[in-house]
């Protein structure tokens, strides 16, 4: 963000808006966080294309992974669910698959 708002401050400047590198890394910060307030943008074709690469950075960083990661957090969950139950006998209670005893009543379970 830093380097894409001193760059965006070099190409755009004063006279479209960014009119100090502090300011030009606020619009970076917004635009790869894919906010996008629209109170700072681009005039130039050069600046345009740069924000351009700016937002799909902030696709490629922040919503991409989190998509995968909530897919597999989800995968896992499944898992857990599905995963074979014992049941005891004496007391039905619902056991892990790999559970030896029974841990409600404390019965063994073949």
């Amino acid at each position: 963000a830093i380097i894409m708002g001193g760059l965006m401050f070099m190409v755009e400047g004063q006279k479209n808006g960014f009119n100090s590198i502090p300011e030009s890394i606020y619009w970076a910060v917004v635009t790869l966080t894919t906010v996008g307030f629209g109170d700072i943008t681009p005039k130039t074709d050069l600046g345009k294309f740069l924000a351009m690469i700016m937002m799909l950075l902030g696709y490629a960083i922040i919503a991409v992974p989190t998509g995968i990661v909530s897919v597999e957090m989800f995968r896992q969950r499944g898992k857990e669910m599905f995963r074979n139950k014992k049941t005891c006998d004496r007391c039905l209670a619902t056991n892990d698959d790999d559970a030896n005893f029974c841990k409600k009543c404390g019965q063994e379970i073949a």
